[in-house]
């Protein structure tokens, strides 16, 4: 057997959503159920170069973490006695009778219990992300807190806060019904949109955060596999593929933002992009359209633009209207303004986002948006006005860059530049 193990890594790393589902339903507690699952990835690592790999991995991690976790609980209870056998797992243990379920609704419930847990709405957006991450993707702390940009102890302390927050919560077990089912799966796409968000959105300050955007689509993906007839679902995927695939395009050698409309298209990542396509095509045929859908559908098209002059921005604007009235959202309302700038002009897109100030005050791609606007009607004093405050509130320094590029031309530019659009 070959001493590579990088197979394992790959295996393991597949495997712990279900494994670790199901050693959580066995124990009733998320710090044992992670340790009975390291410990069963340390004796994968052991034995799996030398034997081969078992004919279903899971259902042998499952079966040797959680003979670990009971032998660690009789290790601390030394001469305690242990409690019934059916308080302490369902009894069925046996690795065949494991493998037996793993494609079944026990299992499928195991792993979206373990996706509700850490998305629990007493938990804050960040330690969700941060106790999912965590627990559900097994990343280290490390890899977390670079991926945030806060220091390895700070995000322990997040974890574990969010670990006994969860603890505190005496969540219950059972298999949630169709409703609670349906109204937790919004919860869960909801927690993995953020996840993909916080990557995509510092990537081009932090490359070590775009390890969020491929695990957010691992997830998105394993969700898929559990609700294959969910329209959301493949609408969620669709959009973080066709997003994701546009970001070699991002950020040009010298680490500064390209805007969508002069990103080089031969950098996009085509099978991606057909991946997502036919998702769209999928999900709509369901005729039950949603945030995810739409989001997708408009994203899809500047995927099937093959020049930016090409992009439909009429059906654009109206993909969010659609969504401006499913979601309302000042943030909508802005990027429905940014495709109206291309079909009415830059006034009328004005008279749409200046009632929004007041609730927009320290979002940065307000006034960057406002500034460009200002510029193309050649209003420059107004235009350097919102381009300072769009600084201030810059999130990285690729950001405060690409508005400081803004004002150095307001002074020598006779043609003002296009819109700096909120999408790159």
């Amino acid at each position: 057997m070959t001493n590579d193990i990088a197979w394992i890594d790959a295996a393991l790393v597949g495997a712990r959503p279900q494994a670790m589902g199901a050693l959580l339903r066995y124990f009733r507690n998320l710090d044992l159920a992670e340790e009975a699952f390291q410990e069963a990835c340390l004796r994968a690592l052991k034995n799996w170069p030398d034997k081969g790999p078992p004919g279903d991995p899971v259902a042998w991690l499952v079966f040797v973490g959680r003979n670990a976790g009971v032998d660690q609980i009789r290790r601390r209870a030394k001469f305690t006695e242990l409690p019934e056998e059916d308080q302490l797992s369902d009894k069925e243990d046996a690795e065949a009778s494991l493998a037996d379920r793993l494609d079944g609704s026990h299992y499928r419930d195991d792993i979206l219990r373990l996706l509700f847990i850490c998305c629990h709405p007493d938990l804050p957006a960040t330690q969700q992300i941060a106790v999912a991450l965590r627990i559900v993707s097994g990343l280290s702390v490390k890899q977390i807190a670079r991926a945030f940009l806060v220091g390895e102890a700070a995000m322990e302390q997040r974890i574990t806060r969010g670990k006994a927050r969860i603890a505190a919560a005496g969540i219950a077990f059972e298999t949630p019904g169709a409703v609670e089912r349906s109204e937790r799966l919004g919860l869960v796409a909801a927690m993995l949109y953020l996840v993909f968000n916080e990557g995509y959105s510092t990537a081009a300050s932090n490359p070590d955060s775009a390890q969020l955007c491929d695990e957010a689509i691992r997830l998105a993906r394993l969700l898929l596999r559990l609700f294959p007839a969910e329209p959301e679902i493949m609408g969620l995927l669709a959009l973080m593929l066709l997003q994701h695939a546009r970001r070699h395009a991002r950020v040009d050698a010298g680490g500064q933002i390209v805007l969508l409309e002069n990103q080089d298209r031969g950098l996009w990542e085509r099978a991606s992009i057909d991946e997502a396509l036919a998702l769209i095509d999928k999900a709509l045929r369901h005729r039950a359209p949603g945030a995810y859908q739409i989001q997708a559908a408009i994203a899809a098209l500047h995927a099937r633009a093959v020049r930016a002059e090409d992009t439909d921005w009429n059906e654009i604007a109206l993909l969010y209207r659609m969504l401006e009235q499913m979601q309302p959202s000042p943030v909508v309302t802005l990027n429905r303004a940014v495709a109206v700038s291309k079909t009415k002009g830059p006034a009328a897109a004005l008279a749409l986002i200046e009632p929004l100030e007041d609730q927009l005050s320290s979002y940065f791609y307000y006034f960057g948006v406002k500034g460009g606007l200002y510029k193309q009607l050649g209003m420059r004093p107004q235009a350097r006005e919102a381009f300072n405050r769009a600084i201030a509130l810059a999130n990285s320094s690729a950001e405060a860059t690409h508005i400081r590029q803004h004002l150095d031309l307001l002074d020598t530019e006779i043609a003002a530049p296009d819109v700096a659009h909120t999408d790159c």
